[in-house]
C-alpha cells in the first residue's frame, strides 16, 4: 500500500478494536463445537425468564412512547427470579434497560453465552428475513433493537449535532469531509497556542523519539493482534454485503458480458488477486483536498460544476452504473460469495461468520432479497444522519434559545430600505447577495426599481450578470421588453445590459425598426453600440466553392466568366484548367476578347510548354478534417500535407483556430507553423479567442489568449473588459491575472459609456472608500477587490492585512486568496542588519517545518505554501501529517505482519468500494473515481503486465474496457502506447471477436490510431488483421461512422461481406475516404464497395441526378455494379470519362461506355477520343467509321494500334476497314518503312506470304518496332531471311541479336551454332525474356555450346534464364565446380532432377544433416530424397522446427516433387502434432494429403485448407476433377454450408472452388448475387453439369428471361455464358443481334478466359468448341433449313484469327481468295479441331495455291501444320527437310503413321545428308515424334551423348515408339558416356527420360527400388504395355507408387492387375468411406452418395488386402 494508506486504517483499527474487544470470545475455536447440553429444567427456567424480559421491554417501550402500560407489568416482572424483582423500572432511560440486562446476566451468565450469543446469527437472518417463529433469540434481539431504537438514534443525532456545531462557521464544498473538520480545528489550536513552542523544545523532542523507539514495536504488535481479532470478521461481513450486492460482470454462453462499473471492477479484482493499492489515493483525498476550483466566493460556484479547467477533458464514455440500493431484486447467489468456500471448508477461521453464511444458505432468494432490504434499511437509518450536510446555521431551526429573533435579512439585508439612492453599501449588496442568495433574487432581481438604483453605483454593475445568470432568462424577458423603451424611461445600464444578454434580438430590432435605433442613440451614453446591420458572409467551403466554380463544361458564355473565376480555378484547380481549358485554343480566343483576361493566353502558352508537376490524388475533405482534429492526434506529415494542398482552409480553420494552433504546434515537427501562421489576418483569429461573453462565467482563461486581445482588439477590449465590472473581476481572479490592472489603467472605454459611467472601470476605483480593511472580517473580499486594493493601496493592505496575522489567516482561507499570504511574506520579513551594514532579510520560522525538522523527518514535502505569513494552519498540520506518515510507513511494513497487511489493504478495498457505492446514491460526494483514477490504472498495468491466463485479462478488456477508458486521460498527456491499447494486440485470436465487440468507441479509435503508426512493428496475423477489421465494419462502424476516417492501411483487409455491413449512411468524410483508397484495394473490395454503394442510389437518382454526377461523386462510382451502372446516361458517361478512364473499370462497363457514347455523340472531338483511349476499341465499327477523313479518325486509328500491341483483339472489320488499306495488301512491297512500323501489330494477321513481300529497306528502319511484336517462329524466319544481310550477328559487341527481340525465333539453328560464345552470353539475357520466345531445338543448341565449357560455372548469371531447360547429363560434370564457384548455387532455378544431383553432391559429407544446414541448401533442397528427409524429421521431432521446414518448402519458387510431398506427408502424420502444421504445409503438399485424412479434419483445419487453397488456386486446379468435386464437398459440409440458399459470402468464401461445389447445391445459388456478378462469375471453371445449371439459371424468370425476350444489352452481359446454353435454345436468340462482330466478340472473349490463369487448367478448348461452331455457323447463315447451300459469306484471314478456322465450314474455306489463303495458311495448319477429311480438302487448297508438295519450300512446309499428315508417302518423300525448322513443324504431331513415320526420318536423312550417328542433339529434339520412325537397330547406332542430351524433350512426348524402339533408346541412355548402367540410376534419371523408362527390360524394372520408381513419370507409367505392368509390379510396389503416378494407370492395365495389385493401387489412389475409388475420371458435378454395395465392397477389398 502506498505510503500514508497502512497508518491510517491502522488507526481506524485500533478504535473498532478496542470498542468491540469486549465482545470477542477469549479463544474461538477454529472448528465448530457443539455446546454441552442443559437440563431441562434451566432451560424452562430461563426461557420464562426470557419471556417475561420480554413483555416487559414491550411495555416499557410503550411507555416511554406515551402508551398506557399494561396494568400487570409489575406482576410480570416479580415472576422472574429474586435479582429481577429487585431491578428498578420506574425510570424509563437507557439505564433502566441497562439495569434490566445486567440483571438478566448475573441471573443465567452461562445459558445467555451459549444460547444467544452462539444463535445470535441465526436469529438475526431469520428476523431479517421476516421469518415465524424464530425462536426466543430472535424474539429478543428484535424486541430489544426496537426497545433501543430511538435511544441510539437520539445519540446519533447528538452526535451529529455537536460535530456540526463545531465545524458552522467553515465553508466545506463536501458534507462528508467536513466531519473531520473538528479534528483538525483541534490540533490547529494545540499548534497556535504556547504548547507548540515547548513541543519544538529539545528536550522533549529527545524524549519522543526514545519513546518511539522503546514503545512503537510493542504498541504494533499488541494492536496488530487486536486487529486481527477484532477487525477480520467485521470486514468479512462487509465483504459479504458488498459480493451480495454487487454482481461481477462475468462472460455468458455467448461470450458476451455486461460492461461493469468502477466498484465492480474493484470487487472483480479482489476475486482475482489484483492487488489494489488505494492507500495514497485516500489519504491525498483526507488529508490534501483539492482546491476549490471557483475564484468567485459565492455559495452558487460552489453548488455548481461547471467550471472549466482546460480545453481538453476526458473522453465521455458511457457506462451503465449499477447503483447499491435498499430496493435491488437482482441480488447474487450465495454460491457467488464467499459463504461458497466458508461452507465448503473443513475447518472455520470464524465461528460467527460460518453460523451467518449457514444461516443464509437456508433462504430462498426471495427470503435472501427481504434479508437485503432489511439490513440495508437498518445500516442506512444509522449511518444517514451522520452524513448528512450540516444545516444551515442562518436558516435551520435550533432547540438552542437564540442571542437574536431577528434573521441576517432582518439585521443587514433590508431590501425596502434599498430604494433609497446612495444608501447602499456595495459591500452589503456582495454580501446579501452570496449569504441570502434566495430572498436577494427576489427582492433585488424581480424588482426593477431596486435594480434601477443599485446599477446606478458602477460598483454594483455585477448585479446585472449575477440576476441574469441565476434567473434566467427571467430578468433578460423583465428588462429586455424593446416594444415598451421610450426615450424618456430607457436607461443606459439597462441598455448594457440586453446588448450583452440578448444581443441578437436587440440587434435584430436595432437593424429592423428605425423608430427603435432613434430611441436607443437619443441617450449620448449608447453611443457606444455598433450593431451590424448587414448580412454576415457565408462560411465558404473552399472545395465546394472551387467545384461550383470551375465546372469547365460549363462555360459556354465567356462573357459571363469573370477574372476572379478563372484566377480561382487555376490557384485551386490548375491542372485540370489547364488540360481543359488552356488546350482549347477557341475558346481562349474569345476569352481574351476581354482585356482584363489577356494575361490567361500567356499563362496558358507557358503553362502548355511547362506543365505543373501534378500534385497527388488528394482529397483535401478526408485528409483535412480540421473539425475533428482537436479531439484526436495528427501526425505531422498530414499537417503539412493540408498546408501544402489546402493553404486557404488551413489558415482559416488551424492558423486562426488557437486552441488547434497551440495543440499542433506543439510537436517539434510542426515548429514551422509557427513561422506561416505569424502573418494571419486577425479578424478571424480574433472573433475565435476573444469571446468576451464567455468570460462573464467565472472560468480559467489562458492568459495568451487574453494578451492578444487586449494587443489586437483594443478597443473592444477596453469595453467588454475594462469597463465590465463582471468580467473584470473574474478575470483577475485568475492566479497570473494581475497585469490586467496596469492594462486597463492605461486604457479608457470610447464614448461617454466608458469609464466609470459604464461598469466600473479603473477610473472610478477608489481606494479609500472601497477598501474598508475593518469590514473584511465580516464579509470576505473577492480576489478582485483584493488584487485591486493590493495595487494600488498596497501600504495600507501591508499595514492592515499582512501585519494582522489573525486577518491574514482568516483572508486565506479561501483558495482564492490564498496568493495574499505570498504576496505579504515578500514585505514583512524582518531585516537585520548585517557586520557589513548591509540590510537583509531573516526568513521567519515555520512551526510545520521546524517540527519536520527536530522530528528528523527528511521526506521531500514541499513546506513553502504553508511557511507563508497568514498561511492557513490547517494546511500546515495536513502537511505535517503527511511528512510524518511517508517517514513512518517504511517502519510500520516492517512491523506489520503479512496477515495485518493483508488484513488493511482488504479493508481498503472494500471502504473504497462502499464509498463509491455512496457517492453513486448520491449520498456523499468525495469525487472518489477521480482520486483513485491513477491508482486503479497502476494496479490494471500491474496485473495484466504480470498475468498469464488470458481469461482474466479478457474479462478485464471485454467486461470493463469501457470503465477503463473513462479512467484514462486519452489527450495529449498522455502517451498513445498506452497499456491498455497494447493488450488489444495481445488477443488470442480465438478471442479477439468477442473482446473486440465490447470494446468502447473511443478505444476502438486508439487501437486503429495506434496500429497505423506502429504497424512496422506489430507482428500481427493475417488472421488477426481479418478479424479486427470484420469486428471494426460489423460491429463499430453502424456505432459510429467516424471511426472510418482512422481506419487507415487496414481497409485493404476488409472482406466483401464487411464492407457491405457498412451503415448506408451519406457520409461525406467516409465516401472521402473511401474514393481516395478504392483504387490500391483489390478488385473483390472495389466491387463490394461499389455493391454497398449501390444500395444507397435509387434508380430515379441516377437517371434524374445531375450531369455531373460522376465527377461529384469519384472513382466509387466506376464500381457500381453494372445493373446499376447501366442506368447513366451518354451524357453524363461523357462529363465523368476522366473519372471512370482513370478507375479499373470492367470489360462489360468499358464496352457499355464505348458503345454508348459513340452511338449517341455524332461530334466526338479529338480531345474526347484521346480520353477515351483503348475503349475505342470496344465501340461498333461502323460507329467508328462515321468519323472517316475527320482529325479524329487518326486519334481512332491510334487508339486501335494501341489494342494490338497491348495484346487486345478487336473485331476483323474493325482492322479490315480502319486500319489495314487493299492497297496495304495488294501491293506490299510499295509500303514505307513508316507504314510498315504503323502496321507492324497487325502483321502477325497478314501472314507470312505479305512478309515474304517486303524488303530488307522497309523492314530494317521499322526493326525496332517488330521487334516486340509476336511473330510466330515461322513468321520471324520469314523477316530474319530478309535483313541478315544487314545484321552481323556473329559480330561481337554489336548487340545485333539483342536488338531482334521476338524476331529471334527466326534464327535458324545453324546460325545460332556458328555465333561465338561471347555473342550468345552478351544476348541471352535479352532474348530469353522474349514471347514467344525461342524454339526448343533453338534453346538445345545454345544450352549446348554454352555448357560444353567448363568455365560455365562462372557465366551461370546470364545462362539461368534457361536453367529448367539444360539437360541432366550436361549439368553432371560441372556439379562439384558449381558449388564452388557460384555464390547463387542456392537460389538458381533448378528443375527436381538437377536440384537432386546438386543435393547428393552438396550432403555427400555430411553425416546427419541440421535444421540450419538444410535450410541455408535453398532450392538445393527439393532434391532431398525421402531417406534424407525421414532422418531429419526424426531428428528434430519437434513443432518448431518442423514448422519452418515446412515454411521454407512452401516458399520455394520451384514446383515440389510428387514423391517429395508424399513423403512429407507421411512422416509429418506420424507426429500427434500432425494437424498443428496444417497452415504451414501449403498447397502443393496440403492437396497432395489423401481424402481420408482430409476429411477427419475438423472446422476450423478445414477452414485452414480453404484459406490455403484461395491463396493458391493453381495446385487445385491440377487435380482430378472427381478428386475436387468430393474435397469441395467435404469442405461445404465441415463449414456448414452445404443447407440453405447459397449466399455471396459462401460463394466468395470458396474462391476458385465455388463451382465444384455439388449441383444441388450450386443451384441454389442466390439468384441476385448471380445477376448483379453475372461477369464475375465468368472467371470460374464449369464443368459439363454446371454449365448446363448457369443455362437454365439465365433463362429463369427473376434472372434475364426467356432468350428470345432478350437485348443486346443481356447478351453484352452473358457473353461467353451463351456458348453454355443448348442448340436448340441458342436457336431462340433473335437473328438481328448475332451479328459477325457480335459473334466474334463471344470468341474473343472465350479465348482470353481459355488462355487466362485458370481456363487454361481447367477447361480443354474441345469441350465449347461444338457449340461455338453451331453459333457461328448458324447465325451466319450456314444452317438454315430449307435454304440451298449457303455459299457467300467467305471468311476473311482477319475474320479466322479472331475466330476460328475449323468453325467455318470447309467449303468456305476452300472458297477464300488464295491470297488470303496464303496469309491463313499457318494459322488454319495449327488448328486441332479439323478431321481428317477436312484437313484432305484444304491439302488440296494448298495445292491449288502453293503447287505439288514438291515444290514446297522451308517456309511452307513449317506453316503447313496437321496438313502435313494428309500427304501421300509419294508426297512426303519429295519434301526437302534440311533445315531444323521445317524438321521440327514436321515432328511436333503425333498423327503420323509408323510408314509416315519412318519414312519422314529417311527425308531427313537424306535432306541434311547425314547418317544416324552424326545426327546431334539439336536435330533430336526437332525431330520430336519423328523418333519413333527409326528402326530398332538403327536406334543403337545414335550417339548416345547426343541423344541423351535431348532426352529432356523426347521424354516429355507421348511417343509412339514400339517396346523395342523404346528399349533401343533404354540402351543408349544406359551408355557408359551417358546415364550408365540402369542399376545405378536414381529418380533424377527417371525425371529426365520421361517417357522413354516405359522401355525398362522387364528384369530391369522389376528391379527397381523406391527411390528409382518415385522417379518414374505418370506419362511413362501410362506408356508401359498393360501385360508387361502386371508382371514387372508386384503389390509393394504398387504401393511405392505417388498420387500421380497411380491416377496414370490405364483402364487396360488396371484390368490385367491381379486383386491384391488393385487393391495396393486403390490404396494409393485414396480410399473415401472406406472405398477405393478411382480418381483417374474428368466427369465433374455428380454428387457423391454411397449406396449399401458400396459398404460390402469395402469389407471385402480390406479383407483381401489384409490376406496379401
Amino acid at each position: 500500500m502506498h505510503q500514508g494508506g497502512s497508518l491510517m486504517l491502522l488507526i481506524l483499527s485500533i478504535i473498532l478494536g478496542v470498542a468491540c474487544v469486549g465482545s470477542i470470545k477469549p479463544s474461538s475455536p477454529k472448528t465448530i463445537i457443539r455446546q454441552s447440553e442443559k437440563s431441562s429444567r434451566s432451560e424452562d427456567e430461563f426461557e420464562r425468564n426470557i419471556k417475561v424480559l420480554i413483555e416487559n421491554i414491550r411495555s416499557l417501550s410503550k411507555e416511554e412512547q406515551g402508551e398506557e402500560a399494561s396494568p400487570n407489568l409489575h406482576q410480570r416482572m416479580s415472576g422472574m427470579s429474586a435479582p429481577l424483582e429487585r431491578m428498578a423500572t420506574d425510570s424509563t432511560s437507557l439505564d433502566t434497560y441497562l439495569t434490566i440486562f445486567s440483571s438478566l446476566f448475573s441471573i443465567d451468565q452461562t445459558t445467555l453465552i451459549d444460547s444467544f450469543i452462539e444463535t445470535l446469527p441465526q436469529a438475526l437472518i431469520c428476523i431479517l428475513a421476516d421469518r415465524q417463529p424464530c425462536g426466543w433469540q430472535a424474539d429478543l434481539t428484535s424486541t430489544v433493537s426496537s426497545a433501543l431504537n430511538e435511544q441510539l438514534l437520539s445519540v446519533i443525532s447528538s452526535v451529529k449535532a455537536e460535530a456540526c456545531m463545531s465545524t458552522s462557521n467553515l465553508r466545506m464544498a463536501d458534507p462528508t469531509v467536513a466531519q473531520l473538520n473538528s479534528l483538525q480545528e483541534m490540533l490547529t489550536n494545540v499548534l497556535s497556542s504556547d504548547l507548540s513552542l515547548y513541543l519544538q523544545s529539545d528536550n522533549f523532542l529527545a524524549l519522543w523519539n526514545s519513546f518511539m523507539d522503546m514503545a512503537f514495536p510493542p504498541v504494533m504488535s499488541f494492536m496488530s493482534d487486536v486487529m486481527l481479532s477484532a477487525l477480520q470478521t467485521p470486514l468479512d461481513f462487509l465483504k459479504l454485503g458488498l459480493q451480495f450486492g454487487i454482481e461481477i460482470p462475468t462472460l455468458d454462453q455467448s461470450e458476451k458480458c455486461q460492461q461493469g462499473d468502477l466498484k465492480q471492477l474493484i470487487m472483480w479484482g479482489i476475486n482475482h488477486n489484483v492487488s489494489w493499492s488505494f492507500g495514497q489515493s485516500l489519504l491525498d483525498m483526507i488529508l490534501v483536498p483539492e482546491t476549490p476550483p471557483c475564484s468567485f466566493p459565492g455559495p452558487e460556484c460552489q453548488a455548481t460544476s461547471s467550471i472549466q479547467f482546460g480545453r481538453n477533458g476526458p473522453p465521455s464514455v458511457d457506462i451503465p452504473t449499477s447503483v447499491l440500493t435498499c430496493e435491488q431484486q437482482n441480488l447474487n447467489q450465495l454460491n457467488e460469495t464467499l459463504c461458497a468456500a466458508i461452507l465448503g471448508a473443513k475447518s472455520q477461521e470464524s465461528y460467527v461468520l460460518y453460523q451467518m453464511c449457514r444461516a443464509l444458505s437456508t433462504l430462498s432468494q426471495t427470503e435472501l432479497t427481504k434479508v437485503w432490504r432489511n439490513m440495508c434499511h437498518i445500516i442506512k437509518n444509522g449511518i444517514l444522519p451522520l452524513i448528512e450536510p450540516c444545516s444551515d446555521p442562518g436558516t435551520a431551526q435550533s432547540s438552542r434559545i437564540a442571542r437574536s429573533t431577528l434573521s441576517l435579512s432582518e439585521l443587514l439585508c433590508d431590501y425596502q430600505n434599498w430604494t433609497i439612492d446612495g444608501a447602499t453599501d456595495p459591500a452589503l449588496v456582495t454580501m446579501c447577495s452570496e449569504n441570502d442568495r434566495a430572498a436577494f433574487i427576489l427582492a433585488v432581481c424581480n424588482n426593477a426599481e431596486v435594480m434601477q438604483v443599485l446599477v446606478r453605483n458602477p460598483n454594483n454593475a455585477w448585479v446585472w450578470e449575477f440576476c441574469a445568470n441565476t434567473s434566467d432568462s427571467y430578468i433578460v424577458n423583465l428588462y429586455c421588453s424593446y416594444n415598451i423603451w421610450t426615450a424618456e424611461t430607457i436607461d443606459p445600464s439597462i441598455v448594457t445590459f440586453c446588448w450583452y444578454n440578448d444581443m441578437e434580438r436587440f440587434q435584430f430590432f436595432l437593424c429592423d425598426s428605425m423608430a427603435f435605433f432613434m430611441v436607443v442613440f437619443s441617450t449620448e451614453e449608447n453611443n457606444w453600440l455598433k450593431p451590424n446591420c448587414s448580412e454576415p458572409p457565408p462560411q465558404i467551403d473552399i472545395n465546394t466553392f472551387v467545384a461550383e466554380s470551375c465546372k469547365y463544361s460549363e462555360w459556354k458564355n465567356v462573357q459571363a466568366i469573370s477574372p476572379e473565376q478563372i484566377s480561382i480555378c487555376i490557384q485551386n484547380d490548375e491542372v485540370r484548367f489547364i488540360n481543359e481549358v488552356c488546350v482549347d485554343h477557341k475558346f481562349i480566343t474569345l476569352l481574351v476578347q476581354n482585356s482584363a483576361n489577356a494575361w490567361v493566353q500567356k499563362y496558358c502558352t507557358y503553362s502548355i510548354r511547362n506543365p505543373p508537376t501534378s500534385p497527388p490524388l488528394l482529397n483535401i475533405e478526408v485528409w483535412c478534417n480540421y473539425n475533428k482534429w482537436t479531439n484526436m492526434s495528427v501526425d505531422p506529415s498530414v499537417v503539412a500535407l493540408c498546408w501544402q494542398y489546402d493553404q486557404i482552409g488551413f489558415h482559416q480553420n488551424v492558423c486562426c483556430n488557437i486552441p488547434l494552433y497551440d495543440k499542433l504546434s506543439i510537436h517539434v515537427d510542426n515548429q514551422w507553423m509557427i513561422r506561416e501562421c505569424s502573418n494571419n489576418d486577425t479578424t478571424s483569429m480574433l472573433e475565435q479567442v476573444c469571446i468576451y461573453s464567455d468570460w462573464s462565467q467565472p472560468t480559467v482563461v489562458n492568459m495568451t489568449d487574453l494578451a492578444l486581445c487586449a494587443d489586437l482588439d483594443t478597443e473592444n477590449f477596453t469595453r467588454n473588459v475594462c469597463a465590465n465590472a463582471t468580467v473584470f473581476q473574474n478575470l483577475l481572479a485568475n492566479l497570473d491575472g494581475t497585469w490586467l490592472l496596469e492594462q486597463c489603467s492605461n486604457l479608457t472605454a470610447p464614448g461617454p459609456g466608458g469609464g466609470a459611467g459604464n461598469g466600473g472601470g479603473l477610473v472610478s476605483f477608489r481606494p479609500a472608500e472601497q477598501c474598508q480593511y475593518s469590514n473584511w472580517a465580516l464579509v470576505l473580499p473577492d480576489a478582485a477587490l483584493l488584487t485591486l486594493c493590493w495595487e494600488y493601496d498596497q501600504a495600507n493592505f501591508i499595514s492592515f492585512v499582512c501585519a494582522d496575522s489573525s486577518m491574514l489567516t482568516h483572508i486565506t482561507q479561501e483558495a482564492s486568496s490564498l496568493r495574499v499570504g505570498s504576496l505579504c511574506a515578500t514585505y514583512t520579513a524582518p531585516q537585520t542588519t548585517t557586520i557589513s551594514g548591509s540590510n537583509e532579510t531573516t526568513p521567519q520560522p515555520c512551526l510545520t517545518r521546524e517540527l519536520a525538522k527536530r522530528l528528523n523527518w527528511t521526506c521531500s514535502t514541499d513546506f513553502s505554501a504553508v511557511c507563508q505569513p497568514g498561511a492557513s494552519q490547517v494546511q500546515g498540520l495536513r502537511v505535517l501529517l503527511r511528512c510524518g506518515i511517508k517517514i513512518l510507513q517504511p517502519r510500520l511494513e516492517n512491523l506489520m505482519t503479512t496477515e495485518v497487511t493483508s488484513m488493511v489493504k482488504q479493508a481498503t478495498n472494500l471502504w473504497v468500494v462502499l464509498l463509491l457505492a455512496l457517492e453513486e446514491s448520491q449520498i456523499t460526494s468525495l469525487r472518489m473515481t477521480e482520486n483513485i483514477r491513477l491508482s486503479v490504472l497502476d494496479s490494471v498495468v500491474a496485473y495484466m503486465d504480470n498475468e498469464t491466463n488470458f481469461d482474466n485479462k479478457r474479462v478485464l478488456l471485454q467486461c470493463f474496457g469501457k470503465v477503463l477508458t473513462s479512467l484514462m486521460q486519452i489527450g495529449r498527456n498522455m502517451p498513445t502506447n498506452f497499456f491498455l491499447i497494447k493488450e488489444y494486440f495481445r488477443i488470442p485470436l480465438s478471442h479477439l471477436r468477442s473482446v473486440l465487440s465490447a470494446a468502447d468507441s473511443i478505444i476502438v479509435r486508439e487501437i486503429l490510431l495506434y496500429y497505423n503508426r506502429n504497424t512496422a512493428t506489430l507482428q500481427l496475423t493475417d488472421d488477426y488483421l481479418h478479424t479486427m477489421v470484420s469486428v471494426l465494419f460489423q460491429i463499430h462502424l453502424p456505432k459510429d461512422i467516424s471511426l472510418f476516417s482512422d481506419m487507415g492501411i487496414l481497409l485493404a483487409l476488409a472482406t466483401p461481406s464487411d464492407i457491405l455491413s457498412m451503415p448506408l449512411q451519406n457520409n461525406i468524410n467516409a465516401l472521402s475516404i473511401i474514393n481516395f483508397s478504392i483504387k490500391n484495394l483489390s478488385l473483390e473490395q472495389q466491387q463490394a464497395f461499389g455493391r454497398w454503394f449501390s444500395q444507397s442510389m435509387s434508380l430515379p437518382n441516377m437517371t434524374a441526378g445531375s450531369l455531373s454526377v460522376i465527377r461529384d461523386t469519384g472513382n466509387l462510382i466506376a464500381y457500381l455494379p453494372f445493373q446499376s451502372f447501366q442506368y447513366f446516361s451518354p451524357a453524363q458517361l461523357l462529363d465523368g470519362l476522366d473519372v471512370l478512364m482513370s478507375n479499373a473499370l470492367t470489360p462489360l462497363k468499358q464496352q457499355f461506355i464505348a458503345q454508348s457514347l459513340t452511338g449517341t455523340f455524332r461530334n466526338l472531338t479529338v480531345d474526347e477520343f484521346r480520353r477515351l483511349g483503348n475503349l475505342s476499341c470496344l465501340a461498333h465499327p461502323s460507329q467508328l467509321m462515321a468519323y472517316a477523313g475527320t482529325e479524329a479518325f487518326s486519334v481512332i486509328k491510334d487508339n486501335i494500334r494501341t489494342c494490338a500491341i497491348q495484346g487486345f483483339s478487336v473485331p476483323s472489320n474493325m482492322i479490315s476497314s480502319m486500319v489495314l488499306k487493299s492497297s496495304d495488301l495488294q501491293s506490299p512491297s510499295s509500303l514505307t518503312p513508316q507504314r510498315v512500323s504503323e502496321l507492324g501489330p497487325f502483321l502477325p494477321l497478314l501472314g507470312s506470304s505479305v512478309l515474304q513481300q517486303l524488303t530488307s529497306a522497309q523492314l530494317m528502319p521499322a526493326l525496332s518496332t517488330l521487334a516486340s511484336v509476336p511473330f510466330t517462329p515461322a513468321q520471324a524466319s520469314v523477316i530474319i531471311d530478309k535483313i541478315s544481310a544487314n545484321l552481323s550477328l556473329a559480330l561481337p559487341g554489336s548487340e545485333h541479336l539483342s536488338m531482334l527481340g521476338s524476331l529471334v525465333s527466326g534464327v535458324k539453328v545453324e546460325t545460332l551454332w556458328t555465333l561465338p560464345t561471347d555473342v550468345l552470353l552478351e544476348a541471352l539475357p535479352a532474348i530469353s525474356l522474349q514471347t514467344p520466345g525461342l524454339t526448343p531445338p533453338q534453346v538445345n543448341t545454345i544450352i549446348s555450346k554454352l555448357w560444353g565449357f567448363s568455365s560455365v560455372s562462372q557465366w551461370m548469371d546470364k545462362v539461368s534464364p534457361l536453367l529448367s531447360s539444360t539437360p541432366l547429363l550436361s549439368v553432371i560434370p560441372q556439379v562439384p565446380l558449381l558449388l564452388i564457384r557460384d555464390t547463387a548455387v542456392h537460389t538458381r532455378l533448378w528443375n527436381t532432377q538437377q536440384a537432386k544431383v546438386l543435393f547428393k553432391e552438396a550432403v555427400v559429407s555430411h553425416s546427419s544433416l541440421s535444421l540450419q544446414e538444410f535450410l541455408s541448401l535453398g532450392i538445393l533442397a527439393t532434391g532431398v530424397s525421402c531417406t534424407d528427409l525421414r532422418r531429419l524429421f526424426q531428428k528434430l521431432a519437434s513443432l518448431s522446427p518442423l514448422r519452418d521446414i515446412m515454411t521454407f518448402l512452401r516458399e520455394q519458387p520451384v514446383p515440389l516433387h510428387p514423391s517429395l510431398k508424399k513423403c512429407v506427408f507421411e512422416e509429418l502424420y506420424r507426429f500427434d502434432f500432425f494437424t498443428e502444421l496444417l497452415g504451414d504445409l501449403g498447397s502443393q503438399i496440403a492437396l497432395s494429403l489423401p481424402l481420408s485424412t482430409i476429411k477427419k479434419f475438423p472446422p476450423d483445419k478445414m477452414d485452414s485448407l480453404r484459406k490455403i487453397i484461395i491463396q493458391d488456386p493453381y495446385y487445385f486446379l491440377l487435380l482430378p476433377s472427381i478428386k475436387q468435386a468430393v474435397l469441395v464437398d467435404k469442405m461445404v459440409q465441415r463449414l456448414d454450408m452445404y443447407t440453405g440458399l447459397y449466399t455471396e459470402e459462401e460463394f466468395r468464401s470458396l474462391g476458385i472452388m465455388a463451382t465444384f461445389v455439388t449441383d444441388e447445391m450450386f443451384l441454389k445459388l442466390d439468384r441476385s448475387f448471380f445477376v448483379d456478378s453475372l461477369e464475375f462469375l465468368q472467371g470460374f471453371c464449369y464443368s459439363p453439369n454446371k454449365r448446363d445449371l448457369v443455362a437454365k439459371m439465365l433463362e429463369e424468370q427473376w434472372t434475364f428471361g426467356p432468350v428470345k425476350n432478350w437485348t443486346s444489352e443481356t447478351l453484352n452481359q452473358v457473353d461467353r455464358f451463351l456458348f453454355f446454353l443448348p442448340k436448340n435454345t441458342i436457336q431462340l436468340i433473335p437473328l438481328d443481334l448475332m451479328s459477325l462482330e457480335r459473334i466474334e466478340r463471344l470468341f474473343l472473349s472465350q479465348q482470353e478466359w481459355e488462355k487466362g490463369e485458370f481456363g487454361s487448367l481447367c477447361q480443354k478448348p474441345s469441350e465449347l468448341f461444338e457449340k461455338q461452331q453451331f453459333v457461328l455457323q448458324f447465325f451466319l447463315g450456314f444452317l438454315r433449313i430449307g435454304r440451298v447451300p449457303y455459299t457467300g459469306l467467305i471468311p476473311s484471314c482477319e475474320s479466322l484469327h479472331v475466330t476460328q478456322p475449323a468453325a467455318w465450314t470447309i467449303d468456305s474455306l476452300r472458297n477464300m481468295p488464295q491470297a488470303a489463303f496464303r496469309r491463313c495458311l499457318e494459322l488454319i495448319g495449327q488448328d486441332p479441331f479439323f478431321s481428317a477429311y477436312e484437313l484432305l480438302m484444304l491439302l488440296t487448297k494448298t495445292k491449288e495455291v502453293y503447287g505439288m508438295p514438291s515444290s514446297f519450300n522451308s517456309s511452307v512446309i513449317s506453316q503447313l501444320g496437321r496438313i502435313a499428315t494428309q500427304l501421300t508417302l509419294e508426297e512426303l518423300a519429295s519434301l526437302r527437310l534440311s533445315e531444323i525448322q521445317s524438321i521440327s513443324a514436321m515432328g511436333a504431331f503425333n498423327t503420323w503413321t509408323s510408314r509416315q513415320l519412318k519414312l519422314l526420318f529417311s527425308v531427313v536423312l537424306n535432306s541434311t545428308r547425314k547418317t544416324p550417328s552424326q545426327l546431334d542433339s539439336s536435330t533430336f529434339v526437332a525431330l520430336g515424334h519423328i523418333v519413333c520412325g527409326i528402326d530398332a537397330p538403327i536406334m543403337r547406332n545414335l550417339n548416345p551423348v547426343e541423344f541423351s542430351k535431348a532426352v529432356l524433350w523426347l521424354g516429355r512426348l507421348n511417343l509412339s515408339c514400339s517396346e523395342q524402339q523404346l528399349q533401343a533408346l533404354i540402351g543408349l541412355l544406359s551408355h557408359s558416356l551417358a546415364f550408365g548402367p540402369v542399376s545405378s540410376w536414381g529418380s533424377e534419371v527417371f525425371i529426365e527420360i520421361g517417357a522413354i523408362a516405359a522401355g525398362l527390360p522387364d528384369i530391369a524394372m522389376s528391379a527397381l527400388v523406391r527411390e528409382q520408381i518415385e522417379g518414374i513419370t505418370p506419362l511413362a507409367i501410362s506408356l508401359i504395355p498393360a501385360g508387361k505392368f502386371a508382371v514387372v509390379f508386384n503389390q509393394a510396389q504398387i504401393r511405392m507408387f505417388t498420387y500421380d503416378q497411380a491416377i496414370a494407370v490405364t483402364e487396360a492395365q488396371r484390368s490385367a492387375l491381379s486383386t491384391v495389385q488393385q487393391t495396393a493401387l486403390s490404396m494409393v489412389l485414396n480410399p473415401w468411406e472406406d472405398k477405393p475409388i478411382d480418381f483417374r475420371g474428368m466427369s465433374l458435378g455428380v454428387a457423391m452418395h454411397p449406396s449399401p454395395f458400396f459398404y460390402v465392397s469395402s469389407v471385402l477389398i480390406m479383407l483381401l488386402f489384409s490376406l496379401g
